[in-house]
């Protein structure tokens, strides 16, 4: 007999109703409508919608996919590599361009800590996809 104590687990149009797939922190979370800034590249992305719930669907599928991204995507990063990619992207916004640039970033800066091999970083940076040096940029912070 079940405990007459026991809240029903919530369902869909319930508004305390959460995606299963979501995981116990996520269900936490306080989501709401937020204002937010449409500069170009948003401007470009939701091109062509007209309605609200468009543009949120259009925002949320791209920023669920970036997020899997990011997930599967990176590089393996010693200590010294990571200080001397941080001390590059100290400089705050770092565009697609600059991202793409920073092997050469690396073999151009002053930066240098023990056990650091530029050389060697630049090499792996060079080699790296784009998606692997977004998910780096973002892992650090930048």
């Amino acid at each position: 007999m079940p405990d007459s104590s026991e809240k029903p687990n919530p369902v869909r149009g319930d508004p305390a109703w959460v995606a299963p797939a979501l995981t116990r922190e996520e269900k936490t979370r306080n989501v709401g409508k937020t204002p937010v800034f449409f500069g170009p590249p948003l401007a470009i992305l939701t091109d062509g919608h007209k309605n609200t719930m468009e543009i949120s669907g259009k925002l949320n599928r791209t920023a669920e996919r970036y997020l899997e991204m990011l997930r599967y995507h990176g590089l393996e990063l010693t200590e010294p590599e990571r200080l001397c990619l941080i001390h590059i992207c100290n400089i705050g916004f770092m565009s697609p361009l600059e991202i793409r640039e920073l092997p050469i970033e690396v073999e151009f800066t002053k930066f240098s800590c023990d056990g650091l091999d530029k050389v060697a970083l630049a090499a792996k940076l060079e080699s790296a996809s784009f998606a692997d040096l977004v998910a780096v940029v973002e892992s650090i912070g930048f």
